[in-house]
């Protein structure tokens, strides 16, 4: 999955929370973090930090890799999601 902006990188973290059957107490739990901490980043994950990523992407199973843009098109797109 392609994501280029911070409000895509929290619908597919909570599409993958819900597809593990997980609520977001039972993420926090698992990795330490509040209940309240999930919330805010999947509702304004422009303003969370990066550490939580990390710790909801271990509790979901999942990792991150980074590529470069295909395109200037693409450049232009991020300059207007962001």
């Amino acid at each position: 999955m392609k994501i280029t902006s911070p409000d895509m990188l929290a619908k597919a973290l909570k599409e993958a929370r819900i597809h593990n059957g997980m609520s977001q107490k039972d993420a926090a739990e698992q990795v330490g973090i509040k209940q309240a901490t999930v919330s805010a980043f999947e509702n304004h994950p422009e303003k969370s930090r990066v550490e939580t990523l990390f710790k909801l992407m271990a509790a979901l199973g999942l990792e991150l890799h980074v590529a470069e843009r295909e395109s200037r098109q693409s450049e232009q797109l991020w300059e207007e999601e962001w």
